[in-house]
């Protein structure tokens, strides 16, 4: 069922990750300059404020609040790199109609919202399917460095692409900026043709039994003694983060007087943070397990949007917000590849696309009622008051996940499954 790769010793051994983490680098470096030209896109090109950046950023993630848990039956029923090339082509088809509509003069705030919720349906497929897929890839050792690497590569996709974003929306506009990451996605589809590996045949399409199945793949996930409140919390984390991310383009750009460019290269600092923190990520996990780092870098997030709240107007003022970027970046990078290193670890096969969708839907369901009601609470209180409060959002996560049992969690010690 999975590659050659699963007996391998090293990263190296397996002859599928290569390929694979070369296309999720690709589609990482043009995803970030989408994400700038997007928000820059909806405040000057559509004069937008938080509330609309809000909307915006909660379309994309609709389609996981409304059939986000059934999507994760259909790929646990598919073989997941079929899905993982048909999404990605279709994506970058889609990223097309940015300049095309802009062309035309029919971009709208309307029409931008429409789009990206036709896109995040495709990124809900590919989702499920991309950290189902790693699993088949690489043996569950592995799996911790196998994330951090790709926490690297995004790293580095997140440190040159804002910067190169901000460039590129200064001198083309937003909407032809998007262009580079329909560039990437379609790069992405056509090197993941070539990892080589083996997979069951899908089950023949049908809507029989898609309620039960996603029902049986919920039970287990949230009665997991682990990743239940692992899941729980981490919702919570999204909550938070959503309305400090529908918060943050405002207050630089308004508040901090920032540039888009300089907004980009404030977001590589978050990029530099986070190479950081995924290279120390696997040594981390290994030598204090993995619940204590996510713990710990739940914390850190809280603090840095301490820091980036504490931004002013002026150079001064501006490192101070780059300095936060960094740790923000840094807190995320330690955590992300212990924490997915872990899920996958401990979920069998049958189940990672259902665990995978479900927590994934749950999680982007709390970017929708987030996102929105933050931007409109920032309009209404201020950007900074939202982005201390969002900091202290942050330690009540970290707190309530430190009194649960995913404190003991440790990638080589599997979690109990509960059937």
């Amino acid at each position: 069922m999975a590659g050659a790769g699963r007996t391998a010793d090293t990263l190296a051994g397996c002859p599928g990750f290569g390929a694979f983490w070369a296309a999720a680098t690709v589609s990482s470096f043009g995803s970030y300059v989408t994400t700038l030209a997007v928000q820059v896109l909806v405040v000057f090109t559509l004069h937008g404020g938080a509330a609309e950046v809000g909307l915006v950023s909660a379309a994309r993630w609709l389609p996981y609040l409304l059939v986000g848990v059934f999507a994760g039956v259909f790929v646990d029923r598919a073989r997941r790199r079929p899905v993982l090339v048909g999404t990605d082509l279709a994506r970058g088809v889609l990223l097309v109609a940015i300049p095309a509509l802009a062309l035309t003069d029919h971009l709208s705030l309307a029409v931008l919202v429409a789009f990206m919720v036709v896109f995040g349906l495709a990124s809900l497929a590919n989702d499920a399917a991309s950290q189902s897929f790693l699993p088949r890839l690489v043996p569950p050792g592995l799996l911790t460095r196998a994330n951090a690497r790709l926490d690297q590569s995004d790293a580095v996709a997140q440190t040159s692409g804002p910067a190169l974003a901000g460039g590129l929306v200064s001198l083309l506009t937003a909407p032809w900026a998007v262009l580079l990451d329909a560039a990437s996605y379609l790069a992405s589809g056509l090197l993941l043709l070539r990892v080589p590996v083996l997979e069951p045949p899908s089950r023949r399409f049908s809507l029989r039994g898609v309620t039960g199945e996603a029902a049986a793949g919920l039970r287990w996930l949230y009665r997991h003694r682990t990743l239940g409140p692992q899941a729980r919390n981490t919702h919570a984390w999204f909550l938070v983060n959503s309305v400090a991310g529908a918060t943050l383009p405002l207050f630089a750009l308004r508040t901090l007087g920032l540039s888009p460019f300089g907004f980009g290269l404030a977001l590589a600092a978050g990029g530099a943070g986070g190479l950081l923190g995924a290279l120390s990520a696997p040594a981390l996990g290994a030598r204090f397990g993995a619940g204590p780092v996510v713990i710990a870098s739940f914390a850190g997030n809280g603090m840095a949007w301490a820091v980036i709240a504490s931004g002013s107007h002026g150079w001064g003022g501006w490192l101070v917000f780059g300095a936060g970027e960094f740790l923000l970046g840094l807190t995320m990078g330690t955590a992300n590849a212990n924490e997915m290193g872990y899920i996958q670890a401990s979920t069998p096969d049958h189940l990672q696309g259902r665990s995978n969708a479900t927590r994934r839907s749950v999680n982007r369901a709390m970017i929708v009622l987030g996102a929105p009601t933050g931007g409109l609470l920032a309009d209404a209180v201020g950007y900074r008051p939202m982005l201390y409060a969002a900091a202290a959002g942050f330690g009540l996560v970290s707190a309530s996940l430190a009194l649960s049992p995913f404190r003991h969690a440790r990638v080589d010690e599997p979690a109990p499954v509960i059937e």
